[in-house]
């Protein structure tokens, strides 16, 4: 890294911890606290009830406090990071870090400690008592080898998990790519020669993690800065280090380097030389974790070894074992079944989870180009790979559950995995309704941009999950190609059908057709020929008029307005319609909201709008949602008169005569909508009670700002734009859309053409 990088990134880092507040945490309360009473609820007289159920039953604190989702972070600074002993208060900004990682990755609370104590047993007197507060420790960045002593302690005394995240959560993931590297090697680990640079915390609980899951202790060969760990250094050597010390004359790790099947290093930049490696059995794995310079430069390993399996401690290489692939989760599966400790049992499953995880294709691609396929540069899953938490903490919290050592075992793993997806895909609560009305009904979904990675991920969702029957609009040589590369397991002609725009017996059918709907348009018969060959949308949208498919999905090139265009001229406009509109969801910290119309119509008529709103509430009921509109302008019951006001005056007297039992007001403004006390002060007896969900807004420009800016205020997860007013199920995504995205656009799709 060259010196002005590095000073950019010290620039830059000192910037995001001081603004806009200091520190990357703050508390948030989770219950109202807006008047008298709510303030009587949560403080005295009312705090008592839960207080007194407690002190009668020490585990109803788990229902009445936070306690069971809330982990310390706890340090001395005694080993932070890269940078060594450096102090309690110094490690501060790292515990802050680790918190914010709990709760981004798993949801879980935690608040950072840091204990300005270094001897152990003092430290051990003060976190002990914290028991009470929390439903799990994390001990962060403690030198060996007090932090040994300081985990075994706690672990005894305290009947909650307390696990030290330098040594097991490595461990564990050094685990999960030995137990994939042995099996891409074809080697068994019970006969694999280890050898291991660095004696450390993170070192000693690797290799006690490699025999929980089969490796043999005589097999193991550990050396420290020292040279080789051996019976005969006697007291040189701790009883931790002394646990793996071997026999013999030899001093120095390259010595018992040859035929050496896997290498660890827990130690320092360029521990391991090239010519240590010459010897190593074939397929070597190098596991080079010293950061953020390794034992040995993956590009200079590969030159010597070409059949090496490379992993680091870095994000800018592939196979990168990083904690948080981890220690979100397993305290996530711990604190969900009421676990007493983290065993070894819970640390096994967790290897075994992430391991078989890279098995399975993602989602999304890896980040730095990567395919997401097994092999020699994907052992280990993507840290971000949004599956990790469905996998790890079920199977974290059934191994605690089968060593006995669950306090609240968990009933239903069914439920217990829905309830983690809806926290990983946000939309999984809402789009629950859709995607079991989808599921099984086998309909039809045309995508027009079949050869887009996305899709092609998507497609193997929507299989799995059986919410349709994809069909991709591309060339099949380059969808097979992309599958193979993608490492997606869906088969052309076997899982899904494909028209092919180069080459399909119904070209000259499609033409036809297309020409007969707009010849009288300016469109040539050559014209149409060219069309139907290079328009994906059209081909698409001309499978569900002739009802080949039942649903079409388009959108991730070109421009919305054009799509529709399309789509207006093949689908047409369903009867009751006159117009093609678009409705947004937007799912925020607070709730649900749609909005419409977010991208057709610039300046909608009222007819129009009453349309729009009651094609919205349709859609709403799709989503086991009742619509509850607001109609909004910059006016409030006709405090200000202009053109959007009286507009919007006109459509709340046209929707009350069209559909009496819609629960709809205004015209207001947005405060209003989603602020029943403000409302009451203008109208005490409106049918709309609490916050509006649906908003109609009086044109594209405001309805449009609106959606993208809560979107970005707030970190809103956008689902749609969704099509409506088309005479059979057509949607436009928006470019940027993800593979979630798309699955989600499907499911919606085939609820509507489900009825």
């Amino acid at each position: 890294m060259s010196r002005e990088i590095q000073e950019k990134l010290v620039s830059d880092a000192l910037h995001f911890h001081e603004f806009p507040r200091p520190g990357k945490l703050a508390i948030v309360a989770t219950k109202p606290l807006a008047n008298t009473r709510d303030l009587a609820l949560a403080y005295s007289p009312g705090v008592a009830a839960p207080c007194e159920e407690i002190a009668a039953d020490p585990m109803a604190a788990y229902r009445y406090t936070s306690k069971g989702n809330l982990v310390a972070v706890v340090s001395n600074g005694t080993a932070v990071l890269g940078l060594g002993n450096i102090g309690a208060l110094a490690s501060k900004p790292v515990m802050e870090g680790k918190a914010v990682l709990f709760k981004k990755f798993a949801g879980i609370d935690s608040i950072d400690i840091e204990v300005n104590e270094q001897d152990p047993k003092r430290f051990i007197e003060i976190v002990a008592p914290l028991e009470p507060s929390f439903g799990g420790i994390n001990l962060e960045d403690i030198k060996a080898p007090e932090c040994f002593e300081i985990e075994e302690a706690l672990r005894e005394r305290m009947n909650i998990p307390v696990f030290h995240d330098d040594q097991h959560g490595t461990a564990i993931i050094v685990a999960a790519a030995v137990i994939n590297a042995m099996k891409l090697a074809g080697k068994d680990i019970a006969t694999a020669k280890i050898v291991t640079s660095g004696a450390g915390a993170a070192a000693i609980a690797c290799l006690n993690m490699l025999i929980a899951v089969g490796a043999q202790r005589e097999n193991i060969w550990i050396a420290d800065s020292k040279g080789l760990v051996t019976t005969k250094r006697g007291n040189a050597v701790d009883r931790w280090r002394g646990a793996f010390a071997q026999d013999t004359d030899k001093t120095e790790l390259a010595e018992v380097m040859a035929d050496a099947d896997i290498y660890v290093g827990l130690s320092a930049a360029g521990a391991l030389k090239p010519e240590m490696m010459k010897g190593m059995a074939p397929n070597p794995l190098i596991l080079a974790l010293s950061n953020p310079v390794p034992e040995i430069m993956p590009e200079l390993a590969k030159q010597v070894r070409p059949d090496a399996l490379v992993c680091t401690g870095r994000s800018d290489y592939p196979n990168q074992v990083n904690n948080v692939l981890c220690f979100p989760f397993l305290f996530r599966g711990a604190l969900d079944c009421g676990a007493t400790i983290i065993n070894e049992e819970m640390k096994a499953a967790a290897a075994h989870a992430i391991a078989k995880l890279a098995h399975e294709p993602g989602l999304e691609a890896t980040t730095h180009g990567v395919p997401a396929i097994f092999g020699p540069d994907y052992l280990i899953p993507n840290p971000f790979d949004q599956r990790l938490i469905l996998r790890i903490a079920p199977a974290v919290a059934k191994a605690a559950m089968e060593s006995g050592v669950a306090t609240r075992p968990i009933a239903d793993f069914d439920a217990y995995r829905d309830r983690l997806r809806r926290f990983v895909f946000r939309s999984g609560m809402v789009m629950k309704p859709m995607i079991e009305r989808a599921q099984s009904a086998g309909k039809r979904i045309a995508f027009a941009d079949g050869e887009d990675e996305r899709v092609l991920r998507a497609a193997q969702v929507i299989l799995e999950d059986r919410i349709g029957k994809p069909i991709l609009i591309g060339r099949p040589s380059v969808i097979e190609s992309r599958l193979e590369r993608f490492g997606l397991t869906i088969r052309l002609g076997q899982d899904f059908e494909v028209i092919n725009p180069e080459d399909d017996p119904r070209y000259r059918d499609y033409v036809e057709e297309f020409h007969a709907l707009v010849g009288r348009k300016g469109v040539t018969p050559d014209t149409a020929r060219t069309i139907v060959r290079t328009n994906t949308t059209v081909i698409g949208a001309l499978a569900v008029r002739r009802g080949e498919a039942d649903a079409l999905i388009c959108g991730l090139q070109g421009r919305f307005i054009k799509h529709a265009r399309d789509i207006h001229s093949v689908i047409g406009v369903a009867p009751d319609a006159s117009q093609l509109s678009a409705l947004s969801m937007l799912i925020l910290d607070r709730g649900v909201f749609f909005l419409a119309d977010t991208y057709a119509n610039i300046d909608p008529s009222e007819d129009e709008l009453v349309s729009i709103t009651l094609q919205a509430r349709n859609h709403l009921k799709r989503f086991s949602i009742e619509a509850k509109a607001a109609l909004l302008s910059y006016s409030n019951f006709g405090s200000r008169d202009g053109d959007t006001s009286q507009k919007m005056r006109a459509v709340y007297d046209k929707l009350k005569l069209a559909a009496p039992d819609l629960v709809v007001d205004g015209e207001m403004q947005g405060d209003l909508a989603v602020n029943a006390g403000l409302r009451e002060r203008y109208i005490p007896d409106s049918v709309l009670k609490g916050e509006a969900n649906l908003l109609i807004f009086p044109n594209l420009e405001a309805a449009n700002l609106s959606m993208t800016l809560l979107k970005e205020l707030n970190n809103g997860l956008h689902i749609g734009p969704i099509l409506m007013g088309t005479a059979q199920p057509a949607h436009i995504l928006a470019p940027t859309v993800t593979s979630r995205g798309i699955v989600n656009m499907a499911a919606i799709a085939a609820t509507e053409a489900v009825g």
